[in-house]
């Protein structure tokens, strides 16, 4: 394998590493994919984002069914609940998209490599080696490290059978009767979801005065509002002090000890505990310390092509220093950093142009500044807000919780930030990302048609509330 020179090896075969391996090759360059485990894939798609989003789905449809009389289906209000089938569903789904990678490497023609993969210094004569473990050493002529992040762990503890990280969560064997969710950004409040919907007596704990912290103080205002109507039990400004494990209704389970808000000790019991409080860098052992590569707490620094220190080498995804840890960021950074090698056009990843995604119930989906950080950067900031409650195709969905708000620059009109909080908000933020790329003004905006009875009609009134003219409200 020596013998052949690459123009690109990719070590990690996540969304950020296998996207920038198949837009090389598309782009007529010759590439190699490391990765360590014998499937594709990365944590998104076996132990995050796609199983997540399986689990969210069947809740999704399950909570239907507790309404089915009223939709005008008779039998179907009372359920049972398959825990089991709910898993093979997840894992289904799991399979099918592998399977799928392993041909898109085989019809762009990229060599996989399988074996975990290390820089062995700079390069030589234009020539990086890449270290690979039962597979000896590829050589290429540049690098992309993309070799993901894993579950930060409380200090002290491991992750067992009652402590669970989203690896563990996603494969009890039994259905939890109670849980407690340790932190709840988008991990977090997405598990605590699926557990409450199906039954599961839930507990967020987080250490900040909101859940889901990063989104607009409205956002995070209107989730705790629905989860406590959903009967998720919510502390904010809570410090943990201790995880023990005792007997929970007989069968084994967890107490955690904290500090709530007002300072005072709380406990709480439930048979599992998620500790969900972030992800770490995949860099202690990539062989960086045998080159330039910066690194600020594990991190990757880079600049905005995604270059390191090091000449030739490019890091990308979960390990890149101040860079959102979501998937679809990796894979665009990987097709930046593909196109630049092989000398197409690109355009570097903005920060302020990354839609986040929430799956919870109700979805989050936001892009740009909160209205809280416009006004810090010194913007004359308009804001209009739009609630769902007054779009029809919610009521057809019986979806009302939530809306639509935008941030907008008073004296220009330019569109500084969405966010949204209901019914597919997932998708609907897509829509704001295109407007601010293409620099899409408010009075622009209000005149694009929507197409009626739909959720998107909500974007053209939240638009339209800036000027107070919404025409649903």
């Amino acid at each position: 394998m020596a013998e052949t020179l690459y123009d690109l090896a990719v070590i990690g075969g996540g969304p950020a590493g296998y996207t920038c391996a198949i837009r090389a090759a598309q782009l007529g360059l010759k590439v190699a994919l490391i990765e360590k485990t014998d499937k594709l894939g990365g944590t998104c798609l076996h132990v995050g984002c796609i199983p997540t989003k399986a689990m969210l789905f069947s809740a999704e449809v399950w909570d239907h069914l507790k309404h089915a009389e009223s939709y005008g289906i008779d039998g179907a209000s009372a359920p049972k609940l398959n825990w089991a089938n709910v898993l093979k569903r997840k894992n289904d789904i799991i399979v099918k998209h592998t399977k799928g990678l392993d041909f898109l490497m085989k019809k762009n023609k990229i060599t996989v490599v399988r074996g975990y993969g290390r820089l062995t210094g700079p390069a030589v004569n234009g020539v990086l080696t890449v270290d690979v473990d039962g597979a000896g050493k590829v050589q290429a002529k540049k690098v992309v490290l993309a070799t993901g992040s894993d579950a930060r762990m409380l200090p002290g503890y491991k992750a067992d059978d009652t402590i669970l990280t989203n690896i563990e969560i996603l494969s009890l064997p039994v259905f939890p009767k109670s849980l407690i969710v340790i932190g709840s950004g988008a991990v977090g409040v997405e598990f605590a979801s699926v557990f409450a919907s199906f039954g599961a007596q839930v507990s967020i704990i987080e250490a900040l005065p909101r859940i889901v912290p990063v989104e607009d103080e409205e956002v995070s205002k209107e989730l705790t509002r629905a989860y406590k109507k959903r009967g998720i039990d919510v502390n904010t400004s809570c410090k943990v002090e201790k995880i023990e494990k005792v007997p929970v209704g007989g069968a084994p389970g967890v107490k955690v000890s904290f500090t709530d808000a007002a300072g005072k000790p709380q406990t709480k019991e439930a048979e599992k505990v998620l500790i969900a409080v972030g992800r770490g860098p995949r860099t202690a052992d990539v062989g960086a310390d045998k080159t330039k590569i910066q690194l600020d707490r594990g991190f990757v620094t880079v600049n905005e092509w995604m270059e390191t220190a090091e000449p030739g080498v490019y890091a990308i995804g979960d390990i890149v220093a101040g860079l959102p840890q979501l998937a679809h960021v990796g894979a665009m950074c990987g097709v930046v950093v593909a196109s630049k090698l092989a000398g197409k056009y690109a355009r570097a990843v903005r920060k302020d142009r990354v839609p986040g995604c929430t799956y919870c119930d109700p979805q989050i989906g936001s892009v740009g500044l909160t209205e809280a950080a416009a006004k810090e950067k010194g913007h004359q900031v308009k804001v209009g807000k739009f609630p769902f409650m007054g779009n029809s195709k919610a009521t057809i969905l019986d979806s009302h919780d939530g809306f639509v708000k935008v941030v907008s620059d008073a004296k220009y009109g330019e569109v500084l930030g969405v966010h949204i909080i209901g019914p597919n908000a997932t998708e609907l933020i897509a829509e704001c990302v295109v407007a601010m790329e293409l620099e899409a003004t408010v009075e622009e905006l209000m005149f694009t048609i929507h197409a009626h009875p739909t959720l998107s009609e909500s974007l053209l009134d939240g638009f339209s509330s800036v000027e107070g003219m919404a025409i649903n409200v």
